[in-house]
């Protein structure tokens, strides 16, 4: 459960300072021909869903990629997520 209320703390957080953009699972599905994966990202110790997901975006800019799916979310007394990140084709 706490994986789920992480997942959906995370994906309620929306930012537009960062190049990477969140995309949820459901709508990512409709648009995957389009994307190439790049690689994964991971996160630790954030106190916050908005700065897991800073943290996300920012990772995702680092390794060129466009747009980041969230894989999992956990808070353990701290936030901690991982993603998918793709790149447009």
């Amino acid at each position: 459960m706490k994986n789920i209320v992480a997942a959906v703390l995370i994906s309620a957080v929306s930012f537009s300072s960062f190049a990477a953009e969140m995309m949820q699972k459901k709508e990512f599905e409709k648009v995957q021909d389009q994307y190439v994966k790049v690689g994964s990202i991971s996160t630790s110790g954030e106190t916050s869903a908005a700065d897991a997901k800073a943290e996300l975006s920012k990772m995702a800019d680092a390794k060129g990629g466009d747009i980041f799916v969230l894989t999992s979310g956990n808070t353990n007394n701290k936030m901690h997520g991982t993603a998918d990140i793709y790149k447009k084709r």
